[in-house]
C-alpha cells in the first residue's frame, strides 16, 4: 500500500513537471511555446543573438513577448542562429524584433536578406541593445535610428511622452518613472525619426543628449517600419504592464497589425 502511494504522488509530480521541461526543452531547441488553437495572426520572430554584451534580461523578454502573443492571438518565434535569415525563411514572418542583441551577428549574405525583408513591407522592432548592434552596417543604423555611445549606472528616471497618438504610447501617463539603464546615443536622432518618448535628464545623473533625449521612436524605412525602444535592460521591466502596452503597440505598428 506504501508504494502504491508513492507512485500515485510521484505520477503527479511528473505530472507538475511536464509544462516546466518542455518549455526549457523548447528554449534549448531556440524556440517558444506557441499557442494552440486557431490560426495565429501574424507571426514575429524574436532575435537574441549577442557577440559582445549579453543581457541576463534576455529569456525574461522572450517570455514577456511569448505572453503578448498568448495575449493578441500572434506567434513568436525565438532563436539565436542567424542562418534563419533567408530571403525563405524571413518571408514567414510579419516583423523581427531585435530583442538585446550586440555586437556583428549577421554576415554579408543575411544581412542582404534582411534588407529585402525590410524593402518587401516586413516590420522591425528593436529593443535596448538594437541599437549596440551591428556598428559597421550603415543600412541598419539607418534602420535602427541611432547607435549605443554610453550610458551611467541603472537609476530611477522620469521619461516624458512626446507623442501621445501613436498605438504604442496612447495608454501610458504623460510622465513616467521607472527604474532602467539609460542609453546616451552618439548622435540625436530625432530628425529622421519620430520621436514617442524623451527622458527627462535632470531626473537622474549621467545624460548627455541635453534636452532632447530620444528614447523611443518609429519611422517609415525603405518599404518597411522601424520601431525602437531604448528601455528593457532590467528583467524587471518585462513584468510591467506599462512596457508591454508600450511594446505591444511597437509590434502591432511594426507589422501593420493595428490597421
Amino acid at each position: 500500500m506504501e508504494w502504491k502511494v508513492i507512485l500515485k504522488n510521484y505520477k503527479f509530480l511528473l505530472t507538475l513537471m511536464m509544462p516546466i521541461n518542455f518549455t526549457l526543452a523548447l528554449h534549448e531547441t531556440g524556440l517558444s511555446a506557441q499557442p494552440t488553437g486557431n490560426s495565429p495572426d501574424f507571426t514575429v520572430l524574436v532575435f537574441t543573438k549577442t557577440a559582445a554584451f549579453r543581457h541576463a534580461s534576455i529569456p525574461d523578454g522572450i517570455k514577456a513577448i511569448q505572453f503578448l502573443a498568448d495575449q493578441h492571438h500572434f506567434q513568436a518565434e525565438a532563436s539565436e542562429d542567424a542562418a534563419i535569415f533567408t530571403d525563405e525563411n524571413l518571408a514567414r514572418y510579419r516583423g523581427v524584433i531585435f530583442l538585446n542583441t550586440s555586437g556583428d551577428i549577421l554576415n554579408q549574405e543575411q544581412q542582404a536578406a534582411f534588407e529585402r525583408f525590410i524593402r518587401k513591407g516586413g516590420g522591425f522592432i528593436g529593443i535596448h541593445s538594437a541599437t549596440d548592434t551591428e556598428y559597421k552596417w550603415p543600412w541598419y543604423g539607418q534602420l535602427v535610428g541611432a547607435y549605443f555611445k554610453n550610458h551611467p549606472p541603472i537609476q530611477t528616471a522620469t521619461v516624458k511622452v512626446v507623442d501621445s497618438t501613436h498605438i504604442s504610447t496612447k495608454t501610458l501617463p504623460a510622465e513616467w518613472v521607472r527604474t532602467d539603464e539609460w542609453y546616451n546615443f552618439q548622435e540625436d536622432p530625432s530628425a529622421r525619426v519620430n520621436v514617442l518618448i524623451k527622458i527627462d535628464e535632470t531626473t537622474y545623473s549621467g545624460g548627455s543628449m541635453g534636452e532632447n533625449h530620444p528614447i523611443s521612436w518609429y519611422h517609415e524605412y525603405e518599404g518597411g517600419r522601424a520601431w525602437y525602444t531604448a528601455m528593457g535592460h532590467t528583467k524587471e521591466t518585462y513584468g510591467d504592464p506599462l512596457f508591454l502596452d508600450h511594446l505591444w503597440g511597437g509590434i502591432r505598428w511594426a507589422t501593420g497589425a493595428a490597421e
